[in-house]
């Protein structure tokens, strides 16, 4: 009969396996999670992000030490379909080498059906042959009215440029608030807000002048600060607990962006 000293030893070792590539997969813009990875050595980060259009997002959730290795919880979010190692975005806390890591493989599918990487090609149709003096004389007539239509329609334009499409955004909580007012409704898009957050990192590193941190020091500063916090916390929430229901309250979130000009963030953090 084995002890239970061996069944303990034998469990770790279990625990201590990588995953299987087939057991780490996730959709495209969808988040997925390891959960009580072992990975040998000392404590590990998650890098900067040097490469702000990395095609995985990934972030350390939890890490306890286990002997001599750690067991973490990680989160990732693939930004495009393949097979990625996720070792390449880690480091030691102590700055010691990574190179007894095993590899940590996960595999994003495309919500495309398999083989097709360009819309499909529009089959050719019967189209029925105009002719006879008839048809010209109401075809003329039709692109009489046409015409006539566009002159008066560009003309009121014209003298009304003001309600052609309105003022634009004078603030950058104007841009903000359809993408916040949407994920509060339920209509999360998690490719959007991923490509938020990490705009709003970069911003209020540079505001806060953190860029010179590591992230697990500069992200609670963020957190914890009054204008860059709310918003952050949010994202972190609709992001990796899709399926909670918390309130959120819009003129709060958006308060702290009503003051900066609505190209703070580029046109790619609204994407």
């Amino acid at each position: 009969m084995m002890r239970a000293r061996d069944l303990a030893v034998l469990l770790l070792a279990l625990a201590a396996l990588p995953l299987r590539a087939e057991d780490a997969r996730s959709t495209v813009g969808l988040p997925g999670t390891l959960k009580g990875l072992v990975l040998p050595g000392g404590e590990l980060e998650v890098k900067p992000p040097s490469d702000r259009r990395s095609p995985v997002l990934v972030r350390i959730t939890a890490v306890w030490p286990q002997g001599t290795a750690h067991r973490y919880d990680i989160e990732y979010v693939g930004l495009e379909a393949g097979a990625f190692d996720l070792r390449g975005q880690l480091r030691r806390k102590d700055g010691s080498s990574t190179a007894d890591l095993p590899p940590i493989r996960v595999t994003i599918d495309s919500v495309l059906p398999k083989g097709q990487v360009r819309p499909a090609e529009l089959e050719p149709g019967f189209l029925p042959r105009l002719g006879g003096y008839r048809t010209l004389v109401i075809a003329g007539a039709v692109l009489w009215v046409i015409g006539l239509l566009a002159i008066l329609l560009v003309g009121r334009k014209r003298s009304r440029p003001a309600a052609a499409g309105g003022p634009p955004p004078a603030s950058l909580a104007e841009r903000l608030q359809p993408l916040v007012e949407s994920a509060i409704a339920g209509q999360r898009d998690p490719t959007r807000l991923a490509e938020l957050e990490r705009h709003l990192i970069a911003y209020w590193e540079r505001r806060l002048k953190l860029d010179d941190r590591p992230p697990a020091e500069a992200l609670p500063v963020m957190r914890r600060h009054p204008d860059a916090g709310p918003l952050l916390v949010q994202l972190e929430a609709w992001l990796h607990r899709p399926a909670a229901r918390e309130p959120a309250d819009v003129n709060a979130l958006l308060e702290p962006y009503r003051h900066l000009p609505p190209d703070a963030l580029p046109k790619g953090a609204f994407a």
